[in-house]
């Protein structure tokens, strides 16, 4: 059998649903594959899921789109790959950046002043600095990066006051136990977001596997139509073949209330799986000109002088120099070539 390894972005969640739908289905062993999954907390999320596909120990990760566009924003002298969406896991932006409602912070404006407990992202501070701007503020907030799969935690502690999380899955854990939020979608704000999470390797690997990659997206595909279709069924399905990995198991109730809720995202109206639109791609890569948020500079937790630089610099615009919107073309930042036919 041909080995597949996925980086997953987060611990499992039902974003993944159709991964472990089609693992726990037979799909990937009729396809002649063994796939595993990587689970960031075995190292504390030490290492990113892309950079796991960069260093060639998994074949696909899972990941925001601005990250590819990281990936194709490197400095010259950089040696990471370019990175390419191969799939979209969701047809619909259900994150939003969020405030406890207790805090009073019913607004993103009221966040200047405030605390963003933050992934420590290229594109992430200034995006939501974009957000607070568009709703009156000034944008001047304090970025603090506690440990990766601790930041929801931060903020229902009140160690923080706000932070970006998936509403199909934190938002949910938050209705179920009676935590109320105030969710300040991308959209709302004039804020044209990319696909997300989407499914990316390198260009060597959908060169040199390409038909891997093909039956690979084609039983993954199976395994989100049968979610979309079923999402009860797939939701216990997933409990139990997350356990069966020697996951930390889930809480099956919260599953069910989450895959009912994202059932409805996972598919095109036509009913496919992970299809990419172009002018979507577009928008979102406009508006991050336009606000002149495609910069040179890298970001980095420990900044070296000339090198990379810390996200206070970044939200202050000390972030290199600016990348012509037309040296970037969505073209290669997205494929549905390997999707299943009539994607």
């Amino acid at each position: 059998m041909t080995a597949v390894t996925v980086a997953l972005d987060w611990t499992p969640n039902t974003n993944h649903a159709g991964f472990y739908v089609a693992l726990n289905r037979g799909f990937y062993k009729a396809a002649n594959l063994n796939v595993t999954f990587l689970n960031p907390a075995q190292d504390a999320y030490k290492s990113t899921p892309a950079s796991r596909v960069a260093n060639g120990q998994a074949t696909f990760a899972i990941a925001p789109s601005e990250t590819v566009v990281s990936y194709n924003c490197q400095p010259n002298s950089s040696a990471k790959p370019q990175l390419q969406s191969v799939a979209a896991l969701l047809q619909t932006d259900t994150s939003a950046i969020v405030t406890l409602q207790s805090s009073g912070i019913d607004r993103p404006c009221k966040l200047d002043g405030k605390t963003y407990a933050s992934y420590g992202a290229r594109y992430e501070g200034r995006i939501v600095q974009q957000m607070i701007r568009s709703d009156g503020g000034k944008g001047d907030y304090t970025e603090v990066t506690p440990p990766m799969l601790g930041i929801w935690e931060t903020v229902l502690a009140g160690k923080a006051d706000a932070t970006w999380v998936f509403m199909g899955w934190e938002g949910i854990e938050a209705k179920r136990k009676g935590i109320k939020l105030n969710t300040f979608s991308l959209e709302d704000f004039d804020i044209p977001y990319g696909y997300s999470p989407v499914l990316v390797t390198t260009q060597d690997i959908l060169r040199e596997q390409g038909e891997t990659v093909r039956s690979f997206l084609a039983a993954t595909a199976r395994g989100y139509q049968y979610a979309a279709e079923a999402p009860e069924v797939a939701a216990k399905m997933m409990c139990q073949t997350v356990t069966q990995q020697q996951d930390t198991p889930l809480d099956v109730g919260m599953v069910g209330d989450s895959m009912q809720m994202l059932s409805e995202h996972f598919l095109t109206k036509d009913g496919l799986w992970g299809v990419q639109d172009k002018t979507r791609w577009d928008r979102f890569l406009d508006w991050l000109s336009d606000r002149q948020l495609l910069t040179t500079s890298v970001q980095s937790r420990n900044k070296v002088e000339g090198v990379t630089a810390s996200l206070d610099d970044l939200r202050l615009g000390a972030a290199g120099e600016i990348i012509p919107r037309n040296s970037l073309s969505s073209d290669t930042l997205f494929t549905n070539a390997f999707l299943p036919q009539g994607s």
